[in-house]
Formats: structure tokens, C-alpha cells, sequence
């Protein structure tokens, strides 16, 4: 019988950055030193920003770093690879700096969210993963803060498991999620390894399985008590299922003095039905019983509920979530800026397109991050050269992003740098946070927004600028390619 090899995720790789690396080794280039930038560009549904998300499960891929004898000897069959170049990935260990804007920051398009300084061959072999990590659980992140603030305080849930595509989708899906601000998951093992609440209670099978109604109604409140939480939409929503909800409550939960329990609803008109469902419970004194919805919701189904005075206290959102099924998407790209000489020399590489978009900012960079001192907050970001220093005590003109000739000076602001130190020589140098911890950071800085930019359609586009000098490099460089 065949056993089941472990996967070593180092293999999860295009196979071009086999064949690139050992062509590097090959003509002499393996340890030469380059910088490469992961950024995107576009966000998401046409909103304002995109939350970064997926950093820990990188940090935990590069301190895995390694080739198995089953992968050397993988490679040695496809007969592409020399032999010394197999010795030497025999031996490999990941052994640059990587510095990363934290998970939970608002980003926008064409900034570095990741920099990496490696040998090349390193910088090679990473991208596949780097990208991965950083393309899904930033697209679903991003995704649950727009339905978080479509919710406008409303709890928000992740159901979206069994829609997932695959294993990994659905279990960093919702730990990136409840990054974006959701509340909790119907995804067990997410909280057995992450610790996003799983919750949950009932589906449709539970009611028919039942003689009656009212019997699976009672039946589950004698069971959870404290988690009464029944689906009503079974047969007949008002006619039937809220009224046996009550009874049920009324024969249970009120002799013990619960107050505290839950409807849910699966399908139908859900502004009309939470409306009517809503009076029919508070006529029965059953005021504290919460009203939850799911169905492929989304953040413009949530917005328009609750203008038409959906009586909803918690959403469920499952496929529209779990796959960013409007714009399944993330686009992050992992592209050379610079490349080292031996005597430390950093010399800027840029890709050009005809297409303007796919033009790359060369070199190695920082990123700042301005924050309004009086009104805390975010009024530009702002990418330099490396050992630029931005002076906030002084005025900044800055470059208007839709229409290059037009300015705005920046004053009164504290500025801050967003990428910080990940690994130094291959060694971790970064305490990862809780993921409560960069939950809270998120809402935080989210909050740092202004309401412009979270618009969902036409959202104000944010300030993104480049220092003079960087500018000066990239179109230099532009010239000299034209």
C-alpha cells in the first residue's frame, strides 16, 4: 500500500522559479542580492482600499524552508536540473530580510506590502507562496470589512465552509474574515487552530426529522438551552415557524427565566418577513430574542435591507464571502525593484508596459503613512528611497493621484512608517501578534479612514505618492527605455 507523502509546501512553487534559479546558479548569480516588492493593483469591487492580510502563515512558510530528499530526487527525474545545483538546494535555508506592513493595515494599490532582500535564487523560490498568501486571505479580508461596515454595527458571520474552494480556503478564509472584522465562523477547525468563534446551531434537516415543529422546536431548547437559536423558514415562516419558535420558548427556556435566544432566517423577502417576525415576538414579550439572516448575502443586499427596515440583528454570509465571488480576484504581483552589487552598490530595476498600470516603482523603498495630528486621520501615504527621512515637522506637497498636475500640501501631521521588520538574515525578528490582536488593529486603523474613501461605489482615491527623488529614478529610467 502506498503511503501518503507529506506535502512540503517549499514545493508549492511555479516551476519556472526551478528552472530561473538554477540558471542563476549556473551563471554565477545565486548570491547576488536582489530586492523584490508584492503589491497589487486594483482594489477589490472598485472600494477605496484592501485590508492586508496573510503574513503569519508566511513567516510560518519561511522558517519551513527546505528541499526533502524526496523532492531532490523529484527534481532529479525531470532531468532539468545539474546536479551541483541539486546539491545546493539539499542544503537550502532562507537566509535574507523581509520587512511587511502587519496584517490588519489598510493598503492601497502600487505600495510595497512585502519587500523582500535575498540571494536570488531565495527571492526566487518564495514567490509563488508570498503571493498565495497574500492574494487570498487579503481579497477575503477585505471582503468581510466591506460587509462588516455594510452591517453598521450588526453582528456578521462566516458561513461560507462548504463553499469554499478547498480545505485551505475555507480555514485561512475565515481567519481572514474575522481579521476584516467579522465576528465569528461556522468553521470549526478555524477555531480549534486560530481561535474565530465557531458557532452555530440547526439546519433544515434537524426540523424534519421531526414529527413536528414545534417537537424539534422544544427538542433543542431542552438540549441548548443557552443556544436556542431555531430556523424558522422551514414550512411557513409566520405562519408556522415563529409561532412554534414562541411556544417552544414559552415552554422551556421562560420556566428557567432565559431571555436570551434566537430566530433564524434562511429564505424569503427578509425585510418583510424580520419585520412581522420582529412584532410577533415582542407581542409574545420575547423582546430580547435576536433575529439572524442567511442566503447569499452581500454587502449591497445587507445596505439595502436595512434601508427598508429589515429587522436583523446578525448576518450569515457564506459563498459571496469565502470566494469574493464579485471579484474572485486579488491581483498582487511579486516584481523585481533593485538589485545589489558587491560593494553595496543598490541599482533600481523597473519593468515598463504599454499598458500604464503594469509599470513597476523601481528600487528599494519605505513607505510612510500620514496621519492628520488634528484629526487623526489618514491623509496620504507616501513611498521613498530606503534611507530617505520624511520630515513632518515641515509642509509636504504632494501629487494629486488622478490628475498628476494637480498638488496638495500636507501639514500638521505625524509621519509613519508601515513596513517593519519581518526577518533579518533569515532569522524571525517579529513578534507575531494574537489574531485578536490584529483584529482590534484593523478596526483601529480602518477607523483612521475617511468616510470618502470607504465608500463602496466612487470611493475618494486615496493619496498615494512617490518623493521627488524616487520619481526622478523611475522616470529617468522610463527615458532611457523609451
Amino acid at each position: 500500500m502506498e503511503t501518503k507523502q507529506k506535502l512540503n509546501l517549499t514545493m508549492l512553487c511555479d516551476f519556472y522559479e526551478l528552472t530561473m534559479s538554477n540558471g542563476y546558479f549556473n551563471s554565477g548569480m545565486k548570491d547576488r542580492i536582489c530586492y523584490f516588492d508584492v503589491f497589487y493593483r486594483k482594489c477589490p469591487d472598485g472600494g477605496g482600499f484592501a485590508i492586508a492580510a496573510g503574513l503569519e502563515q508566511i513567516v510560518h512558510y519561511i522558517e519551513d524552508l527546505h528541499f526533502s530528499p524526496e523532492d531532490i530526487e523529484y527534481l532529479r527525474g525531470r532531468n532539468l536540473f545539474c546536479e551541483e545545483f541539486l546539491t545546493y538546494l539539499s542544503t537550502f535555508r532562507f537566509t535574507g530580510d523581509i520587512w511587511a506592513v502587519p496584517e490588519g493595515t489598510p493598503i492601497f494599490p502600487h505600495e510595497p506590502i512585502i519587500t523582500v532582500r535575498a540571494p536570488a535564487i531565495e527571492a526566487q523560490l518564495i514567490e509563488t507562496f508570498l503571493l498565495l498568501a497574500i492574494n487570498h486571505q487579503s481579497l477575503i479580508a477585505t471582503k468581510a470589512n466591506r460587509l462588516v461596515r455594510a452591517a453598521a454595527g450588526r453582528t456578521v458571520l462566516e458561513f461560507g465552509s462548504r463553499r469554499a474552494q478547498g480545505s485551505d480556503a475555507a480555514i485561512l478564509g475565515a481567519r481572514a474574515a474575522y481579521i476584516g472584522g467579522c465576528h465569528g465562523t461556522a468553521c470549526t477547525i478555524s477555531d480549534q487552530l486560530f481561535g474565530v468563534r465557531a458557532g452555530g446551531t440547526m439546519a433544515h434537516a434537524w426540523v424534519q426529522m421531526f414529527d413536528t415543529e414545534l417537537e424539534a422546536f422544544t427538542t433543542y431548547c431542552k438540549l441548548y438551552p443557552n443556544n436556542a437559536t431555531l430556523l424558522v423558514d422551514t414550512y411557513n415562516t409566520l405562519r408556522s415557524g415563529v409561532p412554534n419558535a414562541i411556544r417552544a420558548f414559552n415552554a422551556v427556556l421562560k420556566p428557567l427565566g432565559i431571555t436570551k435566544c434566537g430566530i433564524r432566517l434562511d429564505s424569503g423577502d427578509m425585510a418583510y418577513l424580520t419585520q412581522k417576525a420582529r412584532k410577533m415576538l415582542d407581542e409574545a414579550g420575547w423582546t430580547e430574542c435576536e433575529i439572524s439572516v442567511s442566503n447569499s448575502l452581500d454587502e449591497y443586499i445587507i445596505q439595502d435591507l436595512l434601508r427598508q427596515g429589515a429587522q436583523i440583528d446578525m448576518f450569515g454570509v457564506g459563498e459571496r464571502l469565502i470566494t469574493a465571488r464579485s471579484e474572485p480576484v486579488f491581483g498582487g504581483v511579486y516584481k523585481l525593484a533593485a538589485v545589489e552589487d558587491e560593494d553595496g552598490t543598490i541599482r533600481p530595476k523597473i519593468k515598463i508596459s504599454e499598458n500604464v498600470g503594469k509599470i513597476t516603482n523601481p528600487h528599494f523603498k519605505k513607505l510612510y503613512r500620514f496621519i492628520g495630528n488634528d484629526t487623526g486621520k489618514a491623509i496620504a501615504d507616501y513611498i521613498c528611497l530606503h534611507d530617505e527621512v520624511v520630515d513632518d515637522s515641515k509642509d509636504m506637497v504632494i501629487f494629486d493621484p488622478e490628475a498628476t498636475w494637480k498638488t496638495k500640501t500636507v501639514y500638521d501631521f505625524t509621519a509613519k512608517e508601515l513596513q517593519v521588520p519581518i526577518f533579518k538574515d533569515g532569522k524571525l525578528v517579529y513578534q507575531l501578534p494574537t489574531l485578536e490582536e490584529i483584529r482590534i488593529y484593523c478596526a483601529q486603523q480602518v477607523d483612521t479612514l475617511w468616510d470618502e474613501v470607504k465608500r463602496f461605489d466612487n470611493p475618494h482615491a486615496y493619496y498615494v505618492d512617490l518623493s521627488q527623488k524616487l520619481w526622478d529614478i523611475k522616470y529617468a529610467m522610463l527615458k532611457r527605455h523609451s
